[in-house]
């Protein structure tokens, strides 16, 4: 009788922490110090009211300076790891200092082990804090980084036809061209992180890591990372692990997904997701440097923040819908009817804008601006359009779900929900499309390489960049007056935002750290 009122004392007691919104502290290794792995996460946890705390920016490295694993190490044991609710950690830092460190062959494997025996004294000094990771299947292409230049695009194409029998020929004379020393060190590191991933696999079986999701960098159908990504699932099956591990494609925004899940998991929630896809046979086909069906990989994404997938609308709380229909204009029309009717009936809706050609780093120009028209994009739940259709699923989908959480399940406070919703929202219209799909193409033609080369830049001529983007975008912010700041959901609560900054942290334009104020207390 006493054993069994305690332990429902103990399941009443985890019940109600699970429904309690809280102060919730994430303790965050990101994956390296871009706003995607960063800032995006922090800005995301926020919306729930949860404090995002990583290692001071000076130990994350920059670009193809490496973080400083050890310290972030020290880092994690000198915290009070009692005050935080959970943990995601990107195994990637802490064993090579990141994901453009990940590429190179600079850590041996016996150091990148040493590294992450952090890891398992973190689970010794906090038993009970949930672990969710993230490890890195390396991709086909090493990182640019003008070194490389006159070798670069034959070694992905030598990791890509090397495994096809049929193509010895071409792999031979691929081969020849690229330095015997650059080959050895990419199959070197490829190797290494292949065991690594395997190890990391092993410490969810061992209980040291809660959650664990591998992920495939920029790949493509073929190439040396298919094996490694079948011997990684035969392991994963064999230890029966499905439940705790998946491998998917994306990189640059896992952690925003592991969020996203620590949150369902805290909510003890698993939100229903119903998929509406502008193109059905666009959504049976991979999507640019990925390796699966675009249907599989949005299944992937919505398991791993925490959701689920059904068939039927009546049956879901939350609306994702799929944009790829770039060359077909007339649909851009019919798609926004179809999210401004759901907005209309209160539905949750999410937006995933996806360029299905891979020639477009943002957002495309017709439906981004149809959204804006019609005054949709400050009224839904999640969005986003950059890079590839894992960054942004990876982004709009986990925001969806911390939204809806937040929202529905966690009651948050209505200043602080609406200003880091509305922040969040602005913040992907302003990157995803005024900057990448407009700005930045311009930039390149006038500052060096047209086109979606990374413009690596000089301490003076990033200067230049940064400004003349900065100039770009404050006029964008103008236009956005007339049909944004006006729409009802942005309104209602907030006030314009305030100090516009810009700056190109890695000294390219591939990425762009945008950051304002944005205040939204206004009452109801």
């Amino acid at each position: 009788m006493i054993r069994s009122l305690l332990f429902l004392m103990i399941f009443w007691s985890f019940s109600v922490t699970a429904q309690k919104p809280g102060k919730n502290r994430i303790l965050l290794i990101p994956l390296d110090d871009r706003p995607p792995c960063l800032q995006f996460t922090q800005r995301m946890g926020q919306i729930a009211g949860a404090e995002v705390v990583a290692p001071p920016l000076a130990m994350l490295g920059q670009f193809t300076t490496p973080g400083q694993s050890e310290a972030i190490g020290q880092w994690i044991l000198s915290q009070d790891l009692s005050s935080f609710d959970a943990a995601i950690v990107c195994l990637d830092m802490l064993a090579y200092g990141g994901l453009v460190g990940s590429r190179v062959h600079q850590v041996p494997l016996e150091t990148a082990v040493k590294r992450l025996e952090i890891i398992a004294k973190l689970r010794e000094k906090a038993p009970r804090l949930p672990l969710y990771a993230q490890s890195v299947l390396m991709r086909l292409a090493p990182s640019a980084d003008m070194k490389n230049d006159a070798y670069r695009a034959q070694l992905a194409r030598w990791a890509e036809i090397s495994p096809d029998p049929s193509r010895q020929e071409e792999t031979a004379q691929l081969a020849k061209v690229i330095p015997a020393t650059a080959l050895a060190d990419y199959q070197q590191a490829r190797l290494r992180n292949h065991t690594i991933n395997q190890k990391a696999i092993e410490w969810v079986k061992k209980g040291i890591i809660d959650y664990l999701l591998i992920t495939q960098d920029d790949a493509k159908p073929q190439g040396v990372h298919i094996a490694e990504g079948q011997r990684l699932r035969e392991q994963i099956h064999q230890q029966n692990l499905q439940a705790k591990v998946a491998l998917q494609p994306g990189t640059d925004e896992v952690s925003m997904l592991l969020l996203a899940r620590f949150l369902t998991q805290k909510a003890a929630f698993t939100p229903k997701i119903k998929v509406y896809y502008s193109s059905d046979s666009l959504s049976k086909r991979a999507m640019p440097f990925e390796d699966r069906p675009l249907t599989t990989s949005v299944r992937y994404q919505i398991e791993s923040a925490g959701a689920t997938q059904v068939d039927k609308e009546t049956d879901a709380q939350i609306l994702l819908y799929v944009y790829t229909s770039r060359q077909q204009p007339q649909r851009a029309i019919s798609f926004v009817n179809e999210i401004k009717e759901k907005l209309a009936s209160k539905k949750h809706v999410i937006v995933a804008d996806i360029d299905p050609v891979g020639n477009v780093q943002g957002g495309d120009s017709v439906f981004s601006a149809l959204l804006i028209k019609h005054q949709l994009l400050p009224a839904l739940s999640g969005y986003a359009s950059w890079n590839t259709a894992g960054n942004t699923l990876g982004t709009a989908l986990p925001q969806g779900v911390t939204y809806y959480l937040a929202s529905q399940r966690f009651k948050q406070p209505k200043t602080a929900l609406y200003s880091a919703q509305q922040w969040f929202l602005l913040n992907r219209v302003l990157d995803d499309y005024y900057f990448h799909t407009l700005i930045r193409p311009e930039a390149n033609r006038r500052f060096g390489k047209p086109g979606l080369g990374a413009l690596i830049l000089d301490e003076s001529r990033n200067k230049q960049v940064e400004a003349f983007c900065l100039e770009r975008l404050q006029g964008y912010l103008k236009t956005l007056e007339q049909d944004y700041f006006t729409s009802k959901p942005f309104a209602s609560f907030c006030q314009r935002p305030q100090h516009l900054q810009f700056s190109l942290p890695w000294h390219r334009t591939f990425e762009a750290l945008i950051d304002f104020d944005l205040d939204c207390s206004r009452k109801n």
